[in-house]
């Protein structure tokens, strides 16, 4: 995408602001898909200035800005009745949509540039790394609550933005696919790791499988559970606020446990080289699994709780997966600082599918603790 111009900006704080006095308009965060921005709304003397944040969205990775900003419009206005009827503050506990001039949540400038804007949410703090256990098993309570929520919501009615985004056996066929045509001449060299995800195909399939055959429920689903989506109360430090609903989609929520333990509960960088560093905490994803069972509060069947384990091996081999696709590829599509980056991360994944694999017994002891 193009850089934004300082005109587009100005237009675009236009559209949501109307004549209202504003400054602002810096850059904010540390984002790496949209271009965020920081705007204040001056109030006069006296009143406290609000805070906005306006994005222009990426529409190369997101193809469909209006359906995905229609996901997140149904999404938090059931969140904000959800939240309301319990007592709470919609205003604080859920993102707020800034609608455009025209009523519409976003603006399409004359470049063909997609626009919104939320509220600033005060007092609070994004982790990109836990603190402590505690902050972890927040994070763990704010995703299990989003479940809980939005339990009742018709999944169905969701656009899935992003087509096969956790299709594990899709994306093994890709693997596949680029296996054979070695573009790079990479292959040869991997032989290893090729093996290892070969010989798990049952793992690619098992979810596809048991929801062809109506044994799994469709859930709305974060799909992009880091704690740094979490935004925690300054003050309490506690879960507060599920953000960044760019790829709620419908989906499993077994796999929305397992990108949490993938990378919150990994005792290692997700591209470290040395994996000896690398195995996944047992302590963290007790703690983990305590905080997104309580947050379901009861909404979640039998079935999948059960397999919240295989959530997080199910990830966790698919994203290796993914990294190794994409270093067979040319590193086209996960950004890399050095070379080898996307073979390393790939190796971490399939480090802890072994390390769970060895360790399966005790995960699946602790999530029937829980139950």
């Amino acid at each position: 995408m193009k850089p934004v111009t300082q005109t587009q900006l100005e237009n675009a704080i236009k559209q949501f602001c109307g004549d209202q006095k504003t400054s602002g308009g810096v850059n904010y965060g540390s984002g790496h898909i949209n271009d965020t921005y920081r705007i204040v709304l001056e109030r006069g003397e006296g009143v406290p200035a609000e805070i906005l944040i306006l994005q222009r969205m990426n529409t190369e990775i997101f193809t469909e800005p209006i359906l995905l900003m229609e996901n997140i419009a149904n999404v938090t206005g059931h969140l904000k009745k959800k939240i309301a009827e319990n007592g709470g503050d919609p205003k604080r506990e859920t993102l707020s949509i800034v609608y455009a001039q025209d009523g519409k949540p976003y603006y399409v400038d004359e470049a063909e540039n997609f626009w919104r804007c939320y509220p600033f949410i005060a007092d609070t703090i994004s982790l990109d790394r836990a603190e402590t256990t505690e902050d972890f098993y927040q994070s763990a309570v704010a995703f299990g609550n989003f479940q809980r929520l939005l339990s009742d919501f018709p999944a169905e009615q969701l656009h899935e933005t992003i087509p096969h985004f956790h299709d594990t056996k899709a994306r093994f066929e890709v693997f596949k696919k680029a296996v054979a045509e070695d573009i790079c001449g990479r292959a040869a060299g991997v032989k290893e790791e090729i093996e290892f995800i070969l010989a798990r195909e049952d793992v690619a399939n098992v979810f596809g499988d048991m929801q062809a055959k109506g044994e799994l429920p469709l859930r709305v689903t974060h799909n992009d559970t880091k704690l740094n989506n979490v935004l925690m109360d300054s003050k309490t430090r506690k879960g507060l606020c599920v953000i960044d609903l760019d790829t709620v989609m419908p989906g499993l929520a077994m796999n929305d446990f397992g990108d949490s333990i993938r990378f919150g509960a990994s005792t290692a960088d997700e591209d470290e080289p040395d994996l000896s560093k690398v195995s996944c905490d047992m302590g963290l994803f007790e703690v983990y699994t305590k905080g997104f069972i309580e947050g379901c509060g009861g909404k979640l069947t039998e079935k999948e709780i059960e397999l919240l384990p295989m959530g997080a091996k199910v990830m966790t081999y698919e994203c290796g997966m993914r990294f190794f696709t994409d270093y067979l590829q040319g590193d086209t599509y996960f950004k890399i600082h050095r070379e080898g980056q996307n073979l390393d991360r790939c190796r971490t994944q399939l480090k802890l599918v072994a390390d769970m694999e060895k360790k399966w017994e005790t995960m699946q002891e602790i999530v029937r603790k829980f139950k």
